[in-house]
């Protein structure tokens, strides 16, 4: 990863999956999870490459609070994160089962309360992406977080 300058907008950021993640833990729990195993919540989430038009996926854990459905990026502003953006629309999985979706994304100011239900639920997996901050912080600690972690509230559509 390169060296970040202060010039450099740190909301903005990525923190790139090691071999270990990408080729191991993502490929066991996509695994699982085309075959049907729901792993704590993960999903596949296919989503259009927004420059080659390809279909793109990877596991994602799909967060329902107060009867809403949503993705965050524990890891930033990744591929899928830039895809969705620009397409707005895509597939989760578990086995067999494909529910397309549309998405928006959200406002930092909205997502200190998803921050902390995803972080009560996954921080095991990756709270050592959220510099510190816990299910457990305070709003303000959260908000301040809340650029680096892009989330998107989804509908299904039939």
């Amino acid at each position: 990863m390169a060296e970040q300058t202060p010039q450099q907008d740190h909301s903005k950021r990525y923190l790139k999956p090691g071999a270990f993640t990408r080729h191991g833990f993502n490929g066991l729990v996509g695994f699982l999870v085309k075959r049907g195993v729901n792993v704590w919540g993960s999903r596949i989430l296919s989503v259009r490459g927004r420059k080659s038009g390809e279909m793109r996926s990877t596991p994602v854990n799909l967060l329902v609070f107060e009867g809403e459905s949503y993705l965050l990026s524990p890891r930033g502003h990744s591929q899928w994160v830039r895809n969705l953006r620009v397409v707005g629309e895509g597939e989760l999985r578990v086995g067999k089962r494909v529910q397309r979706f549309t998405a928006v994304e959200l406002d930092d100011a909205v997502k200190p309360p998803l921050l902390r239900a995803y972080l009560k639920r996954w921080a095991f997996e990756v709270g050592a992406f959220f510099d510190g901050v816990s299910h457990k912080s305070s709003a303000d600690e959260l908000l301040a977080v809340a650029p680096k972690h892009p989330a998107f509230k989804i509908t299904f559509v039939e």
